[in-house]
């Protein structure tokens, strides 16, 4: 079981809820909780089911607890008054014999040990860091050996850390000695603990502190008639009087007697210590567990909400429009179709199919008036066109993925941490590259379906980048896009592009150099913007929680087995 439970606290360690869910807020609370009754009570108490008993006694602000434990010493050793909250920092008081049962980390190994048998502030013999809780060591012989008492700081304390700190010491009790007031009897908060102790079926005496004794008869029963109703039906309930204290501030002589006579009866007989063990110990470990379980479905739906954001960004990029733009025709509007009607509309790019001198001519020209070859000026074109579409395309998807996360419960505080409307610093540059790199994978597509005998004559005469460019236009040629004019003059260019292609190479080339030169375009954007929602999915915890998740669920189970063995 120890070993079952090692794995149990180790995933459950591993857990997170970094997504806020409806879950997310009460699963990081149960987590730190379960953390520490797993460390505070379920492993030091399997390790040692012979140790010494530790009741916790607990309750609301002002209900007299340090009193209480003050007079069952029969020494004021734990701080009280009328300041609160007065417990500030838990007392355990032990018998000398069981110094070695509490000394070390065994129990409650996140608080700082510190020793003295006063209640002043200048007992404490060790430094306490900031931010850590201490726990007070005081021996008493007043106490059998075998039991030890822990006082708490308050249920409903104003400090927030010492409600916790009074949370994680119930949680590492194998009993609770519950104390409460004729007017605090009913307050919520202290029921709220109650209840779960009913959940945890841990062994509970509550105590019914200050009773002025005309009501004490109604409040006793009407006390005894609400433990039953919450399942503590079996817990022993004593009063005490409301009556003067000692100049100790301690309670008169035999008022705490039932209470002490009840504790140490509990430890002098071992059958009765080993059966609160065993009750405590199996009721907590059921309890455990099923809040583990709860921290499964909090993990799965933090898996959810992570898939909701990889689906908001992943759709907020899709590349549907670049994908209608690159073939609708809208690419051969503007500078792409005037460079390409300067190519071909007054017939040099024809005039080349005749005479090598007149290419040659063409490139002295080039070369003396500093200005590209035609089939260049078109190639540029063709880049500017693209890198504008991407980009833009780049940076209305980072708005759109933006946006929608900050609409999102999970995803609003991972949306300020995105570039609001643009895209990444260096898509710019790695656009351009991926545009370079297509229009030369295009002229290799070229080269090699015209490496042939038949056609690389065609080819030649043609030129190289003459036929690529021929081929991109080509790719855009679709006029879906285009109304009124624009369809007549893309349709002229596409129709002009098909001709030489088809010259060089023929119907079946083109149609499947077209298609590779398509597909390799779209597949390059594909990459670009998988970079571009990179930026939004990789801020969101996906793989851990789904892994954490299977791992807390096998650990479950393996306590389960356990248990039933």
């Amino acid at each position: 079981m120890e070993a079952a439970l090692g794995q149990l606290r180790a995933s459950i360690a591993r857990a997170q809820f970094p997504l806020t869910t409806a879950t997310s807020a009460a699963a990081t609370q149960d987590r730190s909780r379960l953390l520490d009754q797993i460390d505070d009570y379920l492993l030091p108490r399997y390790a040692d089911v012979d140790a010494p008993l530790l009741a916790v006694v607990g309750g609301s602000t002002g209900a007299g607890k340090s009193t209480l434990v003050n007079s069952l010493i029969g020494a004021p050793i734990s701080a009280s008054g009328a300041l609160r909250p007065t417990t500030r920092s838990p007392v355990l008081i032990h018998h000398p014999q069981d110094r070695d049962w509490f000394a070390g980390n065994r129990v409650l190994p996140t608080l700082v040990r510190t020793h003295g048998e006063g209640t002043a502030p200048q007992a404490s013999s060790v430094d306490v860091p900031p931010g850590r809780a201490a726990l007070r060591m005081v021996t008493s012989e007043a106490l059998p050996a075998g039991l030890a008492l822990l006082d708490a700081p308050d249920l409903d304390s104003v400090v927030e850390q010492n409600r916790e700190l009074a949370h994680q010491l119930l949680a590492a009790a194998d009993l609770w000695l519950f104390v409460t007031t004729a007017h605090r009897y009913a307050d919520a908060v202290p029921w709220e603990l109650l209840n779960l102790a009913a959940e945890r079926n841990v062994v509970i005496a509550v105590v019914l502190d200050r009773i002025p004794p005309r009501v004490r008869q109604e409040v006793h029963a009407d006390l005894t008639r609400m433990l039953r109703g919450n399942g503590l039906g079996a817990a022993p309930l004593f009063d005490i009087p409301e009556s003067d204290l000692t100049s100790q501030g301690l309670l008169p002589d035999g008022a705490a007697q039932p209470v002490r006579d009840w504790l140490h009866g509990l430890s002098a007989d071992a059958q009765a210590r080993g059966e609160v063990v065993r009750r405590t110990l199996t009721g907590a470990t059921g309890h455990a567990l099923g809040q583990a379980e709860t921290l499964i479905e909090a993990l799965t739906d933090q898996d959810a909400a992570a898939q909701h954001l990889h689906t908001l960004a992943t759709q907020a990029y899709r590349t549907d429009a670049v994908r209608a733009a690159l073939s609708d025709g809208a690419m051969l509007r503007g500078e792409v179709l005037a460079r390409w009607q300067d190519l071909v509309g007054a017939g040099e790019f024809f005039q080349n199919l005749q005479s090598r001198i007149g290419r040659a001519r063409d490139r002295i020209s080039a070369y003396v008036t500093r200005r590209p070859p035609p089939e260049q000026q078109v190639e540029v074109a063709i880049t500017d066109g693209l890198h504008a579409l991407l980009t833009a395309h780049a940076d209305a998807s980072a708005e759109r993925a933006r946006a929608a996360w900050a609409r999102d419960g999970a995803g609003r505080d991972l949306a300020a941490r995105a570039l609001p409307g643009r895209a990444s610093a260096d898509f710019s540059e790695r656009a351009a590259g991926q545009i370079r790199a297509w229009q030369r994978h295009l002229l290799e597509l070229v080269g090699s379906e015209g490496a042939g005998k038949r056609t690389t004559a065609r080819l030649l005469a043609f030129g190289v980048n003459g036929v690529g460019v021929a081929l991109m236009v080509l790719v855009f040629a679709s006029t879906g896009g285009l109304t009124g004019g624009e369809v007549a003059v893309a349709g002229g260019t596409a129709v002009v592009a098909q001709k030489v292609l088809e010259a060089v190479f023929g119907d079946d080339a083109v149609r499947r150099l077209t298609t590779a030169a398509r597909t390799d375009l779209l597949a390059r954007v594909e990459d670009l913007m998988s970079v571009e929602v990179a930026r939004f999915t990789d801020l969101v915890p996906t793989d851990p929680p789904r892994d954490a998740r299977a791992r807390l669920t096998e650990a479950v189970a393996l306590v389960r087995a356990r248990m039933n063995t």
